[in-house]
């Protein structure tokens, strides 16, 4: 393994799930310890579905726009270069504002097979 990996999150393939824009890096950085993904989220958007995690910490960087995010039952707002870090048991979802949000994720190790939950219905509309 190479002492360094270089890569553009604009250049990974565009993955989507709805109308959320996604570009997962953890496997074009070869790094034993860390994930990094960019998220778009258009005009007004909210993610529903939270999630969590077992043992996993993560923290949003906030690159673009702004908007809310949702932790447990409390809900933040979020402007460009907010970071927050998420423990891994708290649930998590994120709302854009009338402008959009973009977002990167940072994430330590996951435990073998993962270990987010999905927790349906978290912030209703």
């Amino acid at each position: 393994m190479s002492a360094f990996t270089k890569v553009n999150l604009q250049e990974i393939e565009r993955g989507t799930s709805g109308e959320v824009e996604a570009r997962l890096a953890r496997q074009h950085l070869d790094s034993q310890h860390l994930g990094v993904s960019y998220f778009r989220y258009p005009p007004n958007h909210r993610n529903t579905v939270g999630h969590r995690h077992r043992e996993q910490e993560e923290a949003y960087v906030v690159v673009g726009g702004s908007g809310r995010i949702k932790l447990d039952d409390e809900i933040v707002d979020l402007r460009a270069w907010d970071v927050v870090r998420v423990a891994p048991s708290t649930v998590r979802a994120l709302e854009a504002g009338p402008e959009g949000l973009e977002v990167i994720a940072i994430g330590s190790d996951r435990p073998e097979g993962g270990d987010g939950e999905r927790v349906e219905s978290f912030w209703a509309g």
